[in-house]
């Protein structure tokens, strides 16, 4: 899926993006107005994916930078989000220098994270992306039980959409066939393998009978 035009992300060694992170920013060229040169886009995209149930405990989360290095941050902050988010009606909220959009589903609650900086739109196309796709996979029964019994689909799914906190994906349907696709090639190796076991087995037994 081609990625809207304000998402690129520069490659490594490409233009401004060749400066170390967090480095100063290589200076303006001859006659370059500084005013009119555009803040450089940070690396990481989105800073976390959680979900809750509904009564604020953590069921499944990835955090993609170092602003919660470790976990009793990470549980304090989602403690304090979803004290702020549970009881309100909008979709987005601003806490802690983090920008969070947020929806509900029956007993859950669905965040991203991002920084302060980061476009609310954005933010909220990852989520989207994230509760369709789980909607597909959990045949529209988006809540706490089916969720438990599904952890690998739902880690699989927030997979392809964030990489290391860059979004790879915020098509739906792209992310379901990129599924299949791993389950339909996983089911085929495991098929092989049965295959090569039932073959030896074959084998030994005709040797064994000669």
């Amino acid at each position: 899926m081609q990625r809207p035009e304000a998402w690129p992300r520069p490659h490594p060694g490409e233009g401004a993006a060749a400066a170390p992170i967090g480095g100063p920013a290589p200076p303006a060229g001859v006659g370059e107005p500084l005013g009119l040169r555009l803040q450089e886009p940070s690396l990481y995209t989105i800073k976390a994916v959680f979900i809750l149930d509904h009564d604020g405990h953590r069921l499944l989360a990835k955090y993609y930078d170092d602003t919660f290095p470790s976990i009793k941050e990470q549980m304090n902050f989602e403690k304090n989000v979803f004290n702020k988010t549970s009881r309100t009606e909008s979709e987005i909220a601003f806490f802690g220098g983090t920008t969070v959009v947020y929806k509900s589903s029956i007993d859950l609650f669905l965040y991203v994270v991002g920084s302060s900086q980061e476009n609310e739109l954005m933010l909220m196309s990852v989520l989207t992306c994230l509760f369709e796709s789980l909607s597909h996979m959990l045949r529209k029964n988006v809540e706490k039980r089916w969720l438990l019994e599904n952890m690998d689909g739902a880690f699989l799914v927030l997979d392809e959409i964030v990489d290391g906190g860059v979004i790879l994906e915020s098509d739906p349907q792209q992310v379901i066939q990129k599924i299949n696709f791993r389950a339909d090639d996983s089911s085929l190796t495991e098929q092989s393998v049965a295959q090569v076991l039932q073959s030896a087995k074959e084998q030994i037994k005709w040797s064994l009978l000669k």
